[in-house]
Order: structure tokens, then sequence, then C-alpha cells
């Protein structure tokens, strides 16, 4: 019966110090690896020849609003389904960007590094659903701006500018979670 006990008491501190390991990775890795990305889409910019002008997108500054009240843990679901989100949205057919390929591949490695980091960090992993209006978002960023422009250098130079600012809000409420 001791013994029963003891390993009980082992397995519960070896989850309990596993669990605060991985959300140990919020404050050691995901600050660099949200400046590798941002810096990669910086990057980008540089390498491509397009000039856009800006179009109105309709940020979503209500969903970041109401993400920024939840709890710690809705607050990494709401950062996770950013990033794969965004991962789906490069998915998509960026030939016609003038990005080297290269950088490309770099920014959706750092960004899947991030999105899997923050996942390790949410400690139920249970099914929960995503956010509707986040996921009508991208879909319409995907339509309105990706398929109506043809996959155009100019409508993705359009995409890597709003990416730029869902990674800095992104960034922000990941990070309220360290203060």
């Amino acid at each position: 019966m001791l013994y029963r006990m003891f390993l009980v008491c082992v397995c519960l501190s070896v989850y309990t110090s596993a669990s605060s390991l991985s959300c140990r990775w919020v404050h050691h890795k995901f600050s660099h690896l949200s400046r590798r990305s941002m810096d990669l889409l910086d990057t980008m910019a540089h390498n491509s020849t397009n000039t856009t002008e800006d179009a109105e997108i309709n940020f979503p500054n209500d969903l970041y609003n109401q993400a920024s009240k939840a709890s710690a843990e809705d607050k990494l679901r709401f950062s996770v389904q950013i990033l794969e989100e965004m991962l789906a949205l490069f998915d998509e057919d960026h030939s016609n960007a003038s990005w080297e390929v290269q950088t490309v591949e770099h920014f959706l490695m750092v960004v899947t590094q991030q999105a899997d980091g923050l996942h390790s960090c949410i400690k139920r992993h249970g099914h929960k659903k995503k956010n509707k209006k986040l996921q009508m978002y991208f879909g319409r960023l995907s339509r309105r701006v990706l398929e109506h422009m043809g996959h155009s250098a100019e409508s993705w130079e359009l995409i890597r500018k709003e990416m730029k600012v869902h990674l800095m809000k992104t960034d922000q409420l990941v990070l309220s979670l360290t203060n």
C-alpha cells in the first residue's frame, strides 16, 4: 500500500513538473521566436518589389480585446489559433509573391514552433471549439484579398502587412501572461 502511494506521489510530481516546464517555454522561447518571425516578415518586405496601397481589411480588434480579458488558457488557445490560421493562409499559392522561398519557409517554420510551443502550455488539451469569428476573418482574407486579387504579389504584400500586425498583437497577448 505504501509503495502504491509512493508511486502515485512520484507520478503526480513528474506530471506537475512537466506541466510547469512546458509553460516555461513562454518565458524563455516565445519572445525570441516572436521577434524572429517579425524580422522574417520584414525581410520579406525588403525583398518585395511590390508597392501596395493599404486596403480596408477590418482587423478584428474586438476579438483581441475579448481575448485580453480571458483566462490565461483561453489567451493561449486564441494565440495558437491565430498562428495556425496564419499558417493555413500561407499554405495558399504564394508563388506570385516576390519573396525568397527560403525566407518564407523559415518564417513558416518559426510560426509553427510558436504555435506548437504555446500549445504545449495549454494544460487541458481537450477539444475546444475554435473562435468562429477568427476563422471567418481569415476566410475573408483568403477570399477577398488573395482570391479576388488572383494571389498576386500585391495581395500577398497586403497579407504580409496584416500578418505583421497579428504577430505583434499575439506577442502582446502572450507576454501579458508573464507579467
